[in-house]
């Protein structure tokens, strides 16, 4: 009986110390984004226009990007990798201001976007959506992942996320968190925007990756002004027949 109990203490040791491996890393994300489905999706455009424009691109509307994740479990940080890298004709294009912080541990989040011209820093307590767990699994990044949905009510989009509950961190891409285990994709509107990780390295993480910097240079706003923006910006272009999101993250 003895031996029996110490075994079963050593499995549930090397269960904890796994799950403790997995709880600092650094996850690279593919953002792959196409454009053409955004635009058949403004309402001032006739279905016409919108087929002639699906017509004329076909499948060579997608925008990619490179974004990483590092993590452990009480910060993280997301953004573009900190080296440059070349997109696969060769060119690197320009990439605005977009960093993003969580620290679980004290329940805060800050963000630095750059939109309308400007750069903002949105501070907050942690906001975390209204996700609906389905019935759903498959295979992201050699990690098998639940499904969970929610809506983003203030752009209208239908967000589709795929989880990995043995990485015991509540994060993720895009802004997006909050569910019992690590976002390794994330849909946007069923494939306008798809971001996936392609490789989930687990490592060391220093303080020094967390931190953010002493001085972050933009306008000071919590996420109710942030929503306010992004909705008065949606409204007005739409009303001007302008596509919004070209100047605002979709």
């Amino acid at each position: 009986m003895r031996a029996v109990i110490i075994t079963m203490l050593l499995l549930v040791t090397a269960v904890f110390y796994a799950d403790a491996q997995k709880s600092e890393g650094e996850i690279t994300y593919e953002r792959v984004f196409h454009w053409t489905r955004v635009y058949s999706r403004l309402s001032y455009l006739s279905q016409e226009e919108k087929d002639r424009m699906k017509l004329t691109w076909g499948n060579d509307d997608e925008s990619k990007q490179e974004m990483t994740l590092i993590f452990n479990d009480k910060q993280s940080y997301y953004g573009y990798p900190k080296v440059e890298t070349l997109s696969e004709g060769g060119y690197s294009w320009t990439k605005e201001e977009f960093k993003s912080y969580r620290d679980y541990e004290n329940g805060k989040m800050t963000d630095l976007i750059a939109m309308l011209g400007k750069t903002y820093i949105i501070e907050d307590s942690l906001q975390t959506p209204n996700w609906k767990v389905m019935n759903k699994i498959k295979e992201v990044a050699g990690y098998m992942c639940m499904m969970a949905v929610t809506e983003d009510t203030v752009k209208g989009q239908k967000i589709t996320a795929w989880f990995a509950d043995n990485i015991p961190v509540s994060g993720g891409p895009q802004l997006y968190g909050g569910l019992p285990g690590m976002i390794l994709e994330l849909d946007v509107n069923d494939g306008d925007i798809v971001t996936t990780a392609k490789e989930v390295k687990f490592r060391p993480v220093t303080a020094e990756e967390l931190a953010m910097p002493k001085k972050m240079k933009g306008k000071k706003i919590n996420m109710q002004k942030y929503n306010e923006l992004l909705s008065t910006h949606i409204r007005d272009s739409i009303k001007a027949h302008r596509n919004p999101f070209w100047s605002i993250p979709y």
